[in-house]
């Protein structure tokens, strides 16, 4: 089944940009996934298909209408798909609520400009707010992009190993151990001599303590919802 992706926009012309090339793209060109890009000023008002206009109680910018926007969403067809809005507001994107987007029929996704968007639109046709990082973007369309490419990495068929996407940062709840490659030296730096040893159960050993440390350091967040998973299990007397 293909996983369809519906992006609502006023710039059209930024999809599928990155998405058309490497993994991404051929999976498209196979099939696997589609786009249908809609260009919510089809919708807009009066004689330059207006979509925003000025807040209500005052303030700067503009703020995209709720009419314009209903329009939009109303003209792709009713499915079981979720309609996101690429949100600074929204609730985190996670590793976890990518995979179940991963597993569905796709999404539906809505990008905001300006100011943003009603909230009566958001509220009347059910839009969940996905936000992708604590700052703030030109656009949703970015975003989108984020969370696209997210997901469709993650369809059967799209990575060339099943295992690669198990090892990776989040897949376990940890931040992913380093890699290393050929040159078995550079600029004076070796691979860890653990690495090539050959020893598989002392290699992986290796890899689930780094990945460990890195969380530490790097994500104390992550570490404690880790360490809250996983407790350490008490030697018997």
């Amino acid at each position: 089944m293909t996983w369809r992706a519906s992006v609502l926009t006023i710039f059209p012309e930024m999809f599928p940009g990155p998405l058309g090339m490497s993994l991404a793209g051929k999976a498209l060109a196979a099939g696997t996934w589609s786009l249908e890009t809609v260009d919510i000023r089809d919708f807009g008002t009066g004689i330059h298909r207006s979509v925003d206009d000025t807040p209500s109680g005052g303030g700067p910018g503009m703020v995209m209408k709720a009419d314009v926007v209903a329009r939009a969403i109303d003209s792709v067809a009713a499915d079981d798909r979720p309609r996101l809005l690429m949100s600074p507001r929204g609730r985190p994107l996670t590793q976890q609520r990518v995979i179940e987007l991963s597993k569905g029929p796709g999404a539906v996704l809505l990008c905001g400009r300006f100011e943003g968007i009603d909230e009566r639109v958001i509220e009347a046709r059910g839009v969940e707010e996905v936000s992708i990082g604590d700052y703030v973007l030109s656009g949703g369309e970015i975003a989108s992009l984020v969370l696209l490419d997210a997901c469709i990495r993650l369809l059967p068929g799209v990575m060339g190993k099943a295992a690669s996407g198990e090892e990776e940062s989040f897949a376990q709840g940890l931040l992913e151990y380093p890699h290393f490659t050929r040159p078995q030296v550079f600029e004076g730096r070796p691979i860890p001599e653990i690495l090539i040893s050959g020893d598989h159960a002392k290699v992986a050993a290796w890899r689930r303590s780094e990945a460990e440390r890195l969380t530490r350091d790097r994500r104390p967040d992550l570490w404690a919802a880790w360490k809250a998973r996983n407790p350490v299990k008490k030697e018997p007397n």
